[in-house]
């Protein structure tokens, strides 16, 4: 009968549907596991089974900027800074790293190994100063220290940027402290925290030989900048009558005051900011936590929330002298990402910090995870919401 091939034909159009039908659900988990697999990293044999840290990605949002300086002997200290940056961030990092040409292949080896590129990606810059003095910029109170000063002149296309020292830890999102930057006025070019709270121990305000902010000067660990601003921005000074930009304000302070400053670069800031204090937003203290806060005594007050971020100067992330410190550093340093944050982060980090009571930041060993472990349970919760 003539109507039997198109019933053959129909019947082959249907089975050949099916049959697509199949290898489409058949492989739908398979495009779900792919989609996981960038951001977790294959568990070492014999290492503890449990729930599984995976970063969390927010595409499509504006990215935060920190920029760091690394010489000399700073490659760990900083990897453990960017990682501690890492693993909390809800929005895109953008790196911006100065170090000697010695340590980029190092970074690189490093940075490239961690394998989601969709939440950081960063550039290496060598070292540079201005011609003029090159050698004395160089070895400003720590080596290329000062090299932070020339970020706007350097970074020409970033708006806004966070500095921080190799010594720095964060202990809750960098998306907290970028958030700063909606708390400017129109005045405010940058943002820093006081660099005592109780006078009586202050450093500025007992023996500087140069003008500095505020009642106990600033601490410059931790810089918050809108660069476009300080660009833009005409300083008051001390050596003439005309305002100056930024640019042309640097190296006149620093003939003008090059021995009679102590701790660098930071000095040269107290300076500026002491001339143009409506300039300068203030952090509160646990954004720029250090040993001065709990070596004499708790005078941290802000603090009693937790510590936000943890700024371990005079190395005492490398010997015994703040063991609490050090504690927190090695916790970071030792964790793998991929881990479980709580028993690998977390409980290690809190059976340490109970060996250290014999100290007075021991004896406040609470203020280093309190807000430590609300990160990490925030960061857990939010990933079980997207799942």
């Amino acid at each position: 009968m003539r109507w039997r091939p198109a019933a053959r034909l129909v019947l082959l159009c249907l089975a050949f549907g099916f049959c697509s039908l199949l290898y489409a659900f058949s492989h739908r988990g398979d495009r779900n596991t792919e989609q996981e697999t960038p951001t977790s990293l294959p568990r070492r044999v014999g290492q503890r089974t449990g729930p599984r840290y995976k970063i969390p990605v927010n595409h499509g949002m504006e990215a935060m900027h920190l920029a760091v300086v690394a010489c000399g002997s700073r490659l760990e200290e900083t990897i453990t800074m960017l990682k501690s940056a890492v693993l909390f961030s809800r929005k895109f990092l953008q790196f911006h790293i100065f170090a000697e040409d010695s340590l980029h292949y190092d970074f690189k080896t490093t940075l490239n190994g961690w394998t989601f590129p969709e939440k950081f990606k960063y550039t290496l810059y060598p070292i540079t100063f201005p011609t003029e003095n090159a050698a004395e910029w160089k070895k400003l109170f720590k080596p290329c220290a000062s090299q932070r000063l020339f970020l706007p002149l350097i970074l020409k296309e970033v708006d806004s940027l966070l500095y921080v020292d190799t010594d720095i830890l964060f202990l809750r999102p960098f998306d907290d402290i970028w958030s700063f930057l909606n708390n400017f006025n129109a005045t405010h070019i940058a943002a820093m925290a006081p660099e005592h709270e109780e006078p009586r121990i202050g450093w500025y305000n007992r023996f500087a030989r140069h003008p500095y902010y505020g009642k106990t000067g600033i601490n410059s660990g931790v810089m918050l900048m809108n660069m476009t601003r300080m660009r833009r921005k005409h300083f008051k000074n001390d050596m003439t009558t005309s305002r100056l930009h930024w640019g042309d304000l640097l190296l006149p302070l620093f003939k003008k005051y090059k021995l009679n400053i102590t701790w660098g670069d930071q000095d040269l800031l107290n300076i500026m900011f002491s001339h143009n204090p409506e300039s300068l937003f203030v952090f509160p203290c646990q954004w720029n936590y250090r040993p001065d806060h709990c070596i004499y005594g708790s005078n941290c007050h802000e603090a009693e929330d937790g510590i936000f971020v943890l700024h371990g100067n005079r190395g005492v992330y490398h010997d015994e002298k703040q063991p609490a410190f050090r504690a927190v550093y090695e916790a970071f340093r030792n964790y793998s990402f991929g881990n479980d944050l709580i028993h690998s982060l977390l409980n290690p980090l809190e059976l340490e910090l109970q060996k250290t009571v014999h100290t007075y930041c021991g004896r406040i060993h609470n203020l280093f995870t309190k807000q430590l472990t609300k990160t990490i349970e925030d960061l857990y919760r939010r990933q079980s919401n997207v799942r």
